[in-house]
């Protein structure tokens, strides 16, 4: 590949599109918006205003490959940039995303290793895919360009770029956790992936832990020479929680190559969630949720998708208990469960959606009055502004996951109640466990762990609410997804000594 080829200078590879596709009434190609200002891909697709020649590289779904090329689009929202798409065949994107990434990846990465199963996996068709991406990123790609891969299903992507592209510059960030070694040592592939993320000037993690987790298992596993430890950002929790660290890594060194380490999680966009708080749309939604589902009780909201991770069984297995214990309660609580059903047709995703729904209608049946059902259950993508009106109406917001690599839900629940009051309580298994003081934290294996913090949480004076949540808030306002953002192109490290 002969350098400079391509006239991008700033390149960023996801799967998903930067906008969702669609058709009009006359049944021409539009793109629509998702409806979350504080996502990740609207985030990403800002970046693009103060980038000349931009491209963003995806895959599409095509019937047959035969004849099928790379599609390359040109866009001029939020400014003009180039969306390229690599086909994919239903056989790749099953293999590659459902089987290989979801049944392999997925469980290692939240530490879940009896849920592994490498038996259908075809690495061949893993490799075939990222080193597509790769060949798309190249081409596409002017000297010296900054190329950003994002997350775990590209984890082989930027070792074919430094294969191709020795002058370009490669950031990769790491969206879900990132497992200890000896977990992440299951993968038979583990050396393979290991080596490709080292060929990255910068790789970011959500939090300390699981930047210090690479460092050891690149370390161990293929002998790169982790630099000196550092203490961790004042941003983060340093001790007291499950995820806490007070040191990190601050690079790696291996075949001759430098590679920045950087802990900066995720942000929200503090101001525009604010900002619709306080709009007609969202303060209309408020209103029936007040007289539809509050009616004068306490509300409870848990939000998540239905994944086997996010401890949806174990939360209400929680709720149940509390409403064995508390007579008091019945009439006077209701949870709001908003648990996105999985789109993918896996069946640990179906089964485990079905044991959800039998979950809350068990409970419900056995509690429910005239005028009172404890649980009310969603399993429709809530609209954005909507979101933010359950997120102001909620008096707890009780996120419980067994493990997630952030949660954007709790910080935006943060910053929704600025001045509001309301309790987080939130799982120390989430990396926004050490980012967000003030958040009751619990266990979500524990029973009396998650007893104890809901019921610290409804039982919670006004005053010790507003003092955590404003804690919480400003740590939300001070480091926002746009300082993400920045924190993460501008960290490339000086070239390392001969």
């Amino acid at each position: 590949m002969v350098a400079g080829e391509g006239q991008s200078k700033f390149i960023i590879l996801y799967h998903r599109t930067p906008f969702d596709e669609g058709k009009d009434e006359q049944g021409k190609r539009i793109w629509i918006d998702q409806k979350s200002p504080n996502g990740i891909i609207p985030t990403l697709r800002n970046l693009f205003r103060s980038s000349e020649n931009g491209t963003w590289i995806a895959w599409r779904r095509v019937e047959q490959l035969d004849h099928a090329d790379d599609e390359t689009i040109a866009m001029d929202e939020p400014a003009p940039f180039t969306l390229r798409r690599i086909p994919l065949n239903d056989e790749q994107i099953s293999s590659f995303y459902h089987i290989t990434s979801k049944e392999c990846f997925w469980p290692i990465l939240h530490t879940f290793p009896t849920y592994f199963n490498v038996n259908n996996a075809d690495w061949a068709i893993f490799e075939d895919v990222n080193r597509r991406f790769a060949d798309a990123a190249c081409r596409e790609a002017a000297e010296g360009a900054t190329v950003w891969v994002h997350d775990y299903n590209l984890w082989l992507t930027p070792g074919y770029i430094r294969e191709q592209r020795p002058d370009l510059k490669i950031a990769f960030f790491h969206h879900t956790p990132f497992p200890g070694n000896d977990v992440l040592a299951i993968l038979p592939w583990r050396e393979q992936i290991l080596e490709s993320l080292l060929c990255c000037d910068v790789v970011g993690f959500h939090i300390p832990r699981y930047t210090e987790n690479f460092a050891r298992a690149a370390n161990t596993l293929i002998g790169a020479r982790r630099g000196p430890k550092k203490p961790v950002d004042p941003k983060f929790i340093t001790v007291g929680t499950a995820l806490s660290e007070s040191s990190v890594t601050e690079w790696m060194e291996h075949n001759g190559r430098r590679v920045q380490l950087l802990s900066s999680p995720v942000g929200t966009s503090p101001d525009v969630i604010q900002e619709l708080s306080w709009s007609p749309d969202v303060e209309s939604h408020g209103e029936l949720i007040v007289q539809d589902t509050k009616k004068g009780r306490k509300l409870i909201l848990s939000a998540s998708r239905v994944d086997y991770t996010k401890g949806n069984e174990e939360l209400l297995l929680a709720f149940e208990r509390l409403l064995e214990r508390r007579q008091d309660l019945h009439g006077e609580v209701v949870l709001m469960l908003a648990c996105v059903a999985a789109a993918s047709g896996m069946k640990i995703y179906e089964d485990t959606q079905r044991s959800i729904e039998e979950m809350a209608g068990r409970i419900n049946g056995r509690f429910s009055q005239i005028d009172w059902v404890p649980i009310r259950f969603s399993t429709r993508r809530i609209p954005y502004e909507e979101m933010i009106a359950w997120f102001c109406q909620a008096d707890v917001c009780w996120i419980t996951p067994l493990r997630d690599g952030l949660n954007l839900v709790a910080k935006e629940y943060a910053a929704a109640r600025r001045n509001r009051g309301g309790v987080l309580v939130l799982s120390e298994f989430t990396g926004a466990s050490v980012v967000l003081d003030g958040a009751v934290l619990t266990n979500p294996y524990s029973n009396r762990r998650m007893d104890e913090a809901i019921e610290q949480a409804l039982a919670m004076d006004p005053e010790e609410q507003r003092d955590r949540m404003l804690r919480m808030t400003n740590a939300v306002e001070a480091y926002t997804v746009k300082d993400w953002a920045e924190e993460q192109l501008t960290g490339f490290p000086e070239p390392a000594s001969a």
